[in-house]
């Protein structure tokens, strides 16, 4: 691993970042959590792999049928002469953006920095600092982590980053908890995530927070990219991959997927995949980095969501149908894993869609 932000041929973006503005039904300033964000913005750090620029807009959903109010993604240039993105070689983007759109979006990327070692540019981190005071929701892909660090909006709080520079975020800014086993932290105002894969999990995370599951579904789709995949799960799996196509566990987590009202145990997936409880175990965190009990939850809170949105069942229904037994089970899971109860997560999507 060299100097710079990225593995292998993937190179950096020179001071730059990516930024979103304007849509009629983004939130208010400071709030951070629950849904209703469509205004976006992605800064630069003096990088970006051109992979990193594009966040939730890169998707490349067609705005034809992109739900309304979709992001308007901007590139921001910040600390350049020409108003240039460059990467240290082979790729060049020009914009009319710059650090004044940075600080008036309302979601901020910042994408993986060309110079883990240096500091970057003190232009981009006013321009962060100022973005996040008037509300903004700041997010950093891979080691764009450093750049946010830099900024201090990452002290004394839980982050993550590529765990390749996991070890040296940590030593460069230790105000800053590194956890380098997950895929993204979620503070709600502030988010950073792992490596170029993980960018995507990040941005379909924030996509499901502002357009809704189906959205987030449908953007995965067009991606051939997993729907979702919970922050919490590990970056990589220490392991070899298995020999054998036979041994995968699609089968399985599409039986269980379709059996979500019911009282599945780990003992009744191992009697579906005709292995002992202990090796489906085993096998379950070779593949997937958490555990069958974990994924049936992120399964049944993401089912919840879809109900939630797209239906009139009342609480204690869509508890039933999901799997979480009674509506105070429900509401507590939830509230941990959204951030919102039940209720209020349905009326704000509701209202979103009568404005």
């Amino acid at each position: 691993m060299g100097r710079g932000g990225g593995f292998g041929p993937e190179e950096a973006f020179g001071p730059v970042g990516v930024v979103t503005a304007d849509s009629a039904t983004g939130r208010g300033a400071g709030d951070h959590r629950g849904v209703g964000r469509s205004r976006r913005a992605a800064a630069p750090t003096g990088s970006a792999r051109p992979g990193d620029s594009r966040g939730p807009d890169g998707a490349e959903w067609n705005r034809r049928t992109a739900p309304e109010g979709w992001y308007d993604l901007r590139v921001c240039a910040i600390d350049t002469a020409e108003g240039d993105a460059r990467a240290r070689s082979w790729f060049r983007a020009r914009t009319p953006y710059g650090a004044d759109d940075l600080v008036t979006a309302d979601t901020v990327l910042v994408p993986a920095s060309a110079d883990v070692y240096g500091d970057p540019p003190r232009e981009l981190v006013d321009a962060l600092r100022e973005a996040h005071r008037r509300g903004a929701r700041v997010v950093s892909l891979c080691s764009g982590a450093f750049t946010l660090a830099a900024t201090g909006l990452l002290d004394g709080r839980t982050a993550t980053t590529h765990w390749g520079y996991a070890r040296l975020l940590g030593e460069r800014y230790p105000a800053v908890r590194v956890d380098p086993s997950v895929l993204y932290v979620d503070h709600g105002d502030v988010i950073t995530g792992a490596g170029a894969t993980a960018s995507i999990d990040v941005c379909l995370h924030l996509v499901r927070q502002d357009f809704g599951v189906e959205a987030a579904n449908a953007v995965a789709r067009r991606l051939v990219a997993p729907a979702h995949r919970p922050g919490g799960q590990a970056q990589f799996i220490q392991a070899p991959l298995p020999e054998r196509t036979d041994d995968s566990l699609a089968p399985l987590l599409h039986w269980a997927a379709q059996r979500l009202a019911e009282p599945l145990t780990v003992a009744d997936l191992a009697r579906q995949a005709h292995t002992s409880p202990r090796t489906l175990i085993r096998r379950f965190h070779a593949a997937t980095g958490t555990t069958p009990m974990q994924w049936l939850q992120a399964q049944r809170i993401a089912r919840a969501r879809e109900l939630l949105e797209a239906s009139d069942a009342s609480v204690d229904r869509v508890a039933e149908l999901c799997g979480l037994g009674t509506a105070a089970n429900l509401r507590r899971r939830f509230t941990k894993a959204v951030g919102v109860p039940p209720n209020d997560y349905r009326r704000t999507f509701r209202a979103r869609r009568v404005a």
